[in-house]
């Protein structure tokens, strides 16, 4: 909170938001009391706030701000922290049990006994989210220990003993977030930040229901201009919240249709009948009028009796459907006269144990300001100072992606540290590929990995940032998640087994270098054919006679014998690597056969009529012979066809229809990957000394190691995440490397 050199100690400055005034309070704590150096109060010039909640945020906010400029002019310093509290409104609690197993025994600190609340709120936190059935998002505003536990048993106290487990029986409160939001707006108007947060019953019962008191089974019973807020005690601690939409407004909008007032003559109307025996004021056609002050409370008294009805029944259902040995009444409306007796006869109990606390209660208050008055109003303004040492945050609230979070500070995090607490995936935060595109080649799996997307956008506070930005308080972050790239495309001619792989065939003496053709699934494709997802791609060894004289773009005659190793061949026989060919070409450029339209010829090459069946592997032998001696002989026939053609009589190498040699384009996109052992085998990284094996990509970064490694990011609980690499602070975008030593765990932050 606030330093100064005029006071002793740092100041802290409480706002009491109510639906008729705003209540400011600025004071420090010593050993023995609270000391008010300043206070001030204002009433809202309009009725910007109904039922505890702020309708005009704008007006809200003004009313603030001069309640700020008033204390600041006081106590000659400028105020920028402000402890708030919220009233009970739509309020939701959850009473739930929670334990911390040390890994041996241990001396229990403040420290593990914050931890120990912050893992009960973070349960109560999941059991309403799965309990609420409201259109409504609820944020928590307070919390009461109800009772500790060290090893099992009941203590008062844990710090300073020794334990294995420690525990807690714990009330959490929660209220919806539009609640909370439209105060936080009102106080960020006037310039302000929020450094504490409660709720109202909670800041008021710290005043005026003391520890040694919450023995007894006892109601608080907080009554303002909108709500009336209700807390039990019992057995030493606070066993249930809980909140009525009636007060003294009630009561005010009661006089102002009787007595045909505005709503400001209305309260003083209200006022005075409680301290006057008559009541002088002036209706909206200026007629002043003076009655009896039990003519007033002859009105209200059916209003009273309502709200003290619905006042009672909440206690009894707040204390297991039964009433309590007492009941304390504190704010403003507690002074509507015959309150206290009404609410004693709906509880029966005797008029003397339900009574207005206020002096009594502040004992242990001292005003600098002698003009201020001990009185039940102040209870609460009080208690929300006092509530600042009680539960001081150890944490920094943010708005992530429009919802309201808490993250534990330990003076060090970082937009990643928000992402990570608010459960953002951690792959929205970096850039996605597309679908991986996967199958196999000859039987060997492959991957071609799909295009990388777009990093996410990260913007605090409407400013441009990275995830390794420092966190802000109460600063506004907004990630739009990253994008996925495209999908995986691979086609057919982009494989290396399409343009690296051929076969040598000999036609007419001449050495032919031809492409082996692609088989997906059986079948014989084009080389533009797009494989998918699961194809099985295998290069075919051999061509068909007619699917080689289609790729050499000639016109065979089929007046004469076609041979194949010598043997007669049909067109449709196959042709394997280092077989022979010879033809008689009729013309070049004529052939108008698609090789992928051609029948795929299962069998192997055969012999002429009356000739035995050869198998590939058979022939393969008399084929390296028949080359080479066709390599050396000079043949009339094929002389006399070269020369006819102007063909040289030097074998060459012909890869298309005019026989000049051309190179295969290699592949233009995707990324090829052969699934070879080392992607097989992924990478070896160890995290706390145990070996992690990564697998599914290429390359990995840091965070990466979350989607193998068992490790609760939520589960911070106070405590700061130590993330090392190699010894040295880790970045999330840091990439790994195979044998990399990573360090990961939670710490106690030390205070």
């Amino acid at each position: 909170m606030s330093d100064t050199s005029v006071f002793d100690q740092p100041l802290v400055f409480g706002l009491d938001i109510g639906t008729r005034n705003v209540v400011g309070t600025v004071g420090y704590k010593t050993e023995n009391e609270f000391v008010v150096v300043a206070q001030y109060m204002l009433e809202h010039e309009t009725r910007a706030m109904l039922d505890g909640q702020i309708h005009d945020i704008g007006r809200v906010g003004h009313t603030i701000a001069k309640v700020k400029e008033e204390l600041e002019s006081q106590i000659g310093q400028e105020l920028t922290e402000v402890c708030i509290a919220a009233a009970g409104r739509v309020l939701k609690t959850v009473t739930t049990n929670i334990s911390y197993d040390f890994p041996e025994e241990t001396v229990v600190t403040g420290e593990d006994i914050h931890t120990l609340d912050l893992l009960g709120i973070e349960k109560a936190q999941s059991i309403l989210k799965e309990m609420n059935d409201t259109r409504y998002k609820f944020y928590c505003v307070g919390y009461s220990v109800m009772k500790y536990f060290l090893n099992d048993e009941p203590f008062s106290s844990l710090e300073s003993h020794k334990a294995e487990r420690i525990s807690e029986d714990i009330i959490v409160t929660f209220l919806p977030e539009d609640v909370v939001d439209g105060l936080y707006a009102a106080v960020g108007m006037a310039g302000l930040t929020v450094a504490n947060m409660t709720l109202e019953p909670i800041a008021a019962i710290n005043v005026a229901i003391p520890e040694n008191y919450r023995l007894l089974n006892i109601a608080l019973v907080d009554i303002g201009a909108g709500t009336s807020d209700i807390s039990v005690t019992r057995d030493g601690s606070i066993i249930a919240y809980g909140m009525i939409p009636l007060a003294g407004d009630e009561i005010t909008e009661l006089i102002v249709q009787s007595y045909l007032v505005d709503f400001n003559t209305a309260e003083q109307i209200k006022l005075s009948s409680g301290m006057d025996d008559q009541v002088t004021y002036k209706d909206i056609m200026m007629i002043e009028h003076t009655i009896p002050s039990k003519d007033v409370w002859k009105l209200t008294e059916p209003v009273v009796d309502k709200m003290t009805t619905e006042v009672a029944a909440k206690i009894k259902e707040l204390n297991g459907d039964k009433s309590v040995s007492a009941a304390f009444i504190v704010g403003g409306g507690g002074k509507i006269h015959g309150y206290t007796e009404m609410l004693a006869k709906k509880l029966d109990l005797p008029a003397e144990r339900v009574a207005l606390r206020g002096e009594e209660v502040l004992q242990e208050v001292t005003f600098l300001q002698t003009e201020i008055q001990k009185d039940p109003l102040l209870v609460t303004p009080i208690g929300i100072c006092l509530n600042y040492y009680d539960q001081r945050n150890s944490f920094i609230m943010v708005r992530f992606n429009g919802e309201r979070i808490k993250l534990y500070d330990n003076n060090k995090l970082t937009i990643v540290d928000a992402a990570l607490q608010a459960g953002f995936p951690n792959e929205e935060l970096f850039p996605k590929r597309g679908k991986e595109l996967n199958f196999t080649v000859n039987g060997t799996p492959r991957i071609v990995r799909g295009e990388l997307g777009e990093s996410a956008e990260i913007y605090m506070n409407d400013r441009l940032v990275n995830i390794n930005t420092p966190l802000e308080p109460n600063s506004d972050i907004v990630i739009e998640a990253s994008t996925q790239g495209e999908a995986a495309v691979c086609t057919l001619e982009q494989l290396d087994e399409y343009s690296s792989s051929e076969m040598k065939v000999i036609v007419n003496g001449r050495i032919v270098r031809c492409p082996k053709c692609l088989e997906v699934n059986g079948s014989l494709e084009l080389p533009s054919y797009e494989i998918k997802e699961g194809d099985a791609v295998e290069t075919r060894s051999f061509y068909t006679v007619e699917q080689l004289a289609a790729f050499m773009d000639v016109e065979v005659d089929m007046d004469h014998e076609i041979l194949v190793n010598n043997r007669v061949a049909t067109m449709e026989s196959l042709v394997y690597e280092n077989f022979s060919v010879d033809w008689v070409v009729l013309s070049f450029g004529a052939a108008a056969v698609d090789p992928a339209e051609l029948p795929v010829a299962e069998q192997p090459v055969t012999a002429a009529a009356g000739g035995t069946e050869q198998t590939a592997d058979e022939t393969l032998a008399e084929t390296v012979e028949e080359v080479d001696a066709a390599e050396s002989e000079a043949q009339t026939g094929t002389e006399a066809e070269e020369a006819e053609h102007g063909m040289s009589q030097e074998p060459s190498s012909v890869t298309d229809a005019t026989g000049a040699e051309s190179a295969v384009e290699q592949p233009a996109e995707g990324e090829v990957q052969q699934a070879s052992q080392k992607t097989d085998l992924g990478l070896v990284v160890f995290i706390n000394q145990q070996p992690v094996r990564l697998t599914g990509k290429k390359s990995y970064i840091f965070v990466d190691i979350f989607d193998f490694y068992d490790f609760d990011l939520t589960a911070s609980a106070g405590r700061a995440i130590i993330t090392k690499l190699n010894g040295q602070q880790a970045q999330y975008s840091a990439v790994l490397s195979e044998g990399d030593q990573i360090e990961l765990r939670w710490q106690e932050i030390n205070r």
